[in-house]
């Protein structure tokens, strides 16, 4: 009998991997941005429903293709529907939120998901056991959380109740983002292809979103030049093009070090939403939200760190 083949090694960051994590930080940072620009001709919750039904029927195509009839009865439909439904409603709370907040708190709030799927899976998988300096990360992202949230500077809008509603509306979107990571760890899903663990996500976000948005009179659409061009960005360039690019980085290398170099998209994100929405900054905030990527990187870096501290004391 044939020796089972070995799972090829991650590799370690080269300069195609770092372009590559540039330009989707970059896409993803501006995806809140491209929302809020055509809020007034496309509600953001039908936005996002278009792109994922979009995604959805090219993705449907690819795993046909891939599998046929097989892909029906490969055990994964019961996870994919639980994924796909935690992905429906984080996004459900991202669009909702981003009616009330700005675009710059909602990614900052958006990406402390990594924080909710270490502790998810730090309960759930012994292999994932966090360490005391990611113990460390925790507190201190929890500690801008708080921070971001209460703070506010003494800015009016920034103290209003529906931009707190807001706020709490992305950190939820965090959790369920996070919920959905430690989901596809634990069930046959992490064995499946990307293509098809992305499907399930993008078919129940269309299904859910669209719906929603007819049921709530949020389904209207005027084809501006500008409602247009944001659609089809989110559809082929962040729904379709940067998740199954993500999924191929992490394929191919190592998975911390390609999330150290993710949280720069919270970083994009707060930057076009001064630059180009023209989005306030208050003190707190930005204290907030620099405790908070820092948090994570401890959380998500703690092994690269490691890994240096030990090659300086050698």
């Amino acid at each position: 009998m044939a020796a089972p083949l070995a799972r090829p090694a991650r590799l370690p960051l080269d300069a195609l991997a770092a372009s590559a994590m540039l330009a989707l930080c970059v896409c993803w940072g501006f995806q809140q941005i491209a929302i809020k620009l055509v809020a007034a001709d496309v509600s953001p919750i039908m936005q996002i429903g278009l792109r994922s039904a979009f995604a959805a029927l090219v993705l449907a195509c690819v795993v046909w293709r891939a599998e046929g009839w097989r892909a029906l009865s490969d055990g994964t439909l019961g996870a994919g529907l639980a994924v796909g439904a935690l992905f429906a409603a984080e996004f459900v709370f991202v669009a909702l939120g981003l009616n009330l907040t700005t675009a710059s708190h909602m990614s900052v709030f958006l990406y402390t998901a990594p924080i909710f799927a270490a502790l998810g899976l730090h309960a759930l998988l012994p292999e994932e056991r966090m360490k005391p300096l990611q113990w460390a990360g925790v507190a201190v992202a929890f500690g801008g959380i708080a921070i971001a949230f209460l703070g506010r500077g003494g800015d009016p809008a920034a103290s209003s109740a529906d931009m707190l509603l807001g706020d709490a509306m992305g950190l939820l979107a965090g959790l369920l983002w996070g919920s959905t990571t430690v989901a596809i760890r634990r069930t046959a899903l992490s064995e499946a292809a990307p293509a098809k663990t992305l499907f399930y996500q993008m078919a129940l976000a269309a299904v859910v979103l669209i719906g929603y948005a007819a049921a709530t009179g949020q389904a209207g659409f005027r084809p501006t030049a500008p409602a247009v061009a944001s659609v089809a960005f989110q559809a082929v360039a962040v729904a379709l093009t940067s998740y199954l690019a993500w999924f191929w980085l992490l394929r191919r290398y190592l998975a911390s070090r390609l999330s150290v170099l993710s949280f720069m998209t919270p970083i994009f994100g707060v930057s076009f939403g001064v630059l180009i929405l023209d989005e306030p900054l208050d003190a707190a905030f930005v204290t907030g939200a620099l405790l908070v990527l820092a948090g994570i990187t401890l959380v998500s870096g703690s092994e690269l760190l490691r890994e240096k501290l030990r090659a300086r004391a050698h």
